[in-house]
């Protein structure tokens, strides 16, 4: 369960950026959708969901890719470029993309991320130095590193590593561990990398390969980021695969069906020239069969459903945290709006699963539908470029600026009462067009 995330100088952030999902003080309202999960004797809580608001260009999109950036970072444990590419996101593997390009000196780039899992409480925190913007052939160094679980520091690093508490990490550390301490804190200082995580190499290999194993699952497995939607293209692969052959999904074809797929079925096919299965439209007419393309047939509305509700379901099944780039383009609200009911549906959600996305459709600002402290805006200044970050809860209750349980979201959004939303008239463009034509 994501509890916080943090970066600073990521792209339009260059001041702190802090996301959070867990519950604003004195917030009453849909007390349902809580996540909760208890740790010895702190019980933590959890938002199940969040909705990110704010005009084109304002940084939504710079939020997720931060994390997105930052689980590559982790899970290739070093700050070197990558060489391949598993996302669209260029900033994941180029990392000279990720300084704000606003700022005239070298800041140092941070992050953090808070999370329970396997009844531990992490927090994983990291500084560092890839240089200015579009710096390629800069000398880059980890500034800082830190982790801690249950509320211990288990190691700090600075210009060296310095080890805390291992008590409450007891069980996971490597056989006869104490005996060998001395001499492992020494060979870490003595051998740290300035591109490496001391995570993924030091810390893995000489105190607990187990703690680090459960660390990078989550990442991998439980903190699904999906930086554009649009690139989402999910292929299925079978231990027996057969050519031709077509695989249905029972789920995923009764959701299709719900979603207003009734004149065909959703399958996958394995055409003889390919080695994976891809979605395909299944007709059955008379005594005939026939498979299509799914892309050669469906909308791509519906294409973008049925390649995102697995995830969906992925999510509820296993408890992950679901962080997708515009969720809801090209979806009817209502399919969307049902989905967001089921995270807040506790009798469903009972893995603490978690949705968040980033939207321009004002339907989700419902006091009925989301949480003040789940409705999150990103506003960016016109003069500065910079982006900042807030949630509708940040405004309180009283006062002017207040808002109240049950108030017409929506409407003060658009009245511009939240901030996060932008004026465009593009009326002076095309009356100097019509008039002097277009220019070069």
């Amino acid at each position: 369960m994501l509890l916080e995330f943090r970066t600073k100088n990521y792209k339009s952030f260059k001041d702190e950026l802090v996301f959070s999902m867990t519950p604003a003080p004195k917030q009453t309202d849909l007390g349902y959708s809580i996540l909760k999960q208890k740790i010895g004797s702190t019980e933590y809580k959890g938002l199940s969901t969040a909705v990110i608001y704010g005009p084109n260009a304002s940084g939504k999109t710079n939020i997720i890719g931060a994390m997105d950036t930052f689980k590559d970072i982790i899970l290739r444990g070093n700050i070197r470029n990558s060489e391949s590419v598993t996302s669209p996101n260029a900033a994941s593997h180029l990392l000279e993309l990720i300084p704000c390009c606003s700022s005239l000196k070298n800041e140092p780039i941070e992050f953090s991320i808070k999370f329970i899992e396997n009844g531990l409480g992490f927090i994983y925190s990291l500084s560092i130095d890839v240089g200015g913007f579009l710096a390629k052939d800069y000398s880059r160094k980890i500034l800082a590193e830190g982790l801690t679980v249950n509320g211990k520091v288990i190691f700090s690093r600075g210009a060296s590593v310095e080890f805390g508490d291992f008590g409450v990490i007891k069980g996971y550390l490597i056989d006869d561990f104490e005996k060998n301490i001395d001499g492992a804190q020494s060979i870490v200082n003595n051998s740290l990398n300035d591109e490496e995580l001391f995570l993924l190499n030091g810390f893995k290999v000489i105190f607990s390969s187990k703690l680090v194993s459960i660390i990078t699952e989550w990442l991998e497995k439980k903190f699904i980021v999906v930086y554009r939607a649009d690139s989402i293209k999910l292929t299925q692969k079978y231990a027996e695969k057969k050519k031709e052959t077509i695989y249905i999904k029972k789920t995923l074809n009764e959701a299709a069906k719900v979603f207003g797929i009734n004149s065909n079925a959703i399958g996958y096919f394995i055409p003889k020239d390919a080695s994976e299965a891809e979605l395909y439209s299944l007709f059955e007419f008379g005594n005939n069969k026939a498979a299509v393309p799914a892309e050669y047939f469906e909308s791509y509305g519906t294409m973008r459903f049925v390649n995102e509700f697995p995830l969906v379901i992925n999510a509820l099944l296993n408890g992950a945290t679901l962080v997708i780039d515009e969720f809801d383009a090209s979806i009817h609200p209502m399919a969307l709006m049902s989905i967001i009911n089921i995270f807040h549906n506790d009798d469903i959600n009972k893995k603490n699963a978690q949705l968040v996305f980033n939207t321009h459709n004002p339907i989700f600002l419902n006091a009925n539908l989301f949480r003040r402290d789940e409705i999150k805006f990103v506003e960016r200044d016109d003069e500065t470029h910079l982006s900042t970050h807030y949630s509708l809860s940040d405004f309180g209750t009283s006062g002017k600026s207040g808002v109240r349980k049950g108030e017409d979201y929506m409407n003060n959004y658009f009245v511009s009462r939240y901030g996060a939303i932008k004026d465009i008239d593009f009326s002076p463009l095309f009356e100097n067009i019509s008039e002097k034509g277009e220019g070069k």
